[in-house]
């Protein structure tokens, strides 16, 4: 008797506590590492590998990519603001996957050398005040090389790989430019014409009055 009460205690129990309770949030990358085998001048604008993020959990789930670094790690660290994610912020149902693109934007001055970071697919959290939290992560090692260079070259770089990047847009603006240009060129030339054409309709006048003065001048002596 004790043990049926005991199996319909923790029946009751178990039926009561919410299902929600044993959801769990999960998170995973397509892969390990990214590797940038070229090296990479400054002022130059980057499209590194996309980096795939998974969710493993049981839930739907909202989901962001972070940089971090390692405590002790002997690379150069690469600014976070450097880096550039799309989507920043994504959800996802269990088992759906993200791509998400990644662009380095190298400043015009920036130190050469070897740098590390990782890249961390991580669930979005919200408490009941509202703030947002980022929990656990699944991290990618990115790895790439600055060379050295100087800032004339750096900016000749970075409008190249905007240039590239934004197009047609730097073109557009370009050619309006350049038709701005042709039509104050044009303009400036037209004003010219007139000027020197107005300049010869008015000489023979000149002319006349020039006469008449010294014709009054030998009528004088």
């Amino acid at each position: 008797m004790r043990r049926l009460i005991l199996y319909i205690f923790l029946g009751l129990i178990f039926f009561t506590i919410p299902i929600q309770s044993f959801a769990k949030i999960g998170v995973g990358v397509g892969t390990g590492k990214i590797q940038v085998d070229d090296d990479l001048k400054p002022g130059i604008i980057y499209q590194l590998p996309s980096l795939t993020v998974f969710n493993t959990g049981d839930v739907d789930s909202e989901y962001t990519v972070n940089v971090a670094y390692h405590e002790k790690q002997p690379e150069l660290r690469p600014e976070k603001s450097w880096l550039q994610f799309s989507p920043a912020e994504f959800e996802l149902k269990p088992g759906e996957s993200q791509e998400v693109q990644i662009k380095l934007n190298l400043p015009v001055r920036t130190e050469p050398g070897d740098y590390f970071a990782y890249l961390e697919g991580s669930p979005i959290t919200k408490s009941a005040n509202g703030a947002t939290t980022v929990g656990i992560a699944a991290a990618a090692k990115l790895y790439f090389t600055i060379v050295p260079g100087n800032i004339l070259e750096g900016i000749y770089f970075k409008l190249l790989s905007m240039w590239d990047i934004y197009a047609p847009w730097p073109q557009v603006i370009l050619g309006i430019i350049v038709v701005m240009g042709i039509i104050l060129l044009g303009k400036k030339y037209l004003n010219i014409q007139i000027n020197v054409k107005g300049d010869k309709r008015k000489s023979p006048k000149k002319l006349e009055a020039q006469e008449k003065l010294a014709n009054e001048e030998i009528d004088k002596k």
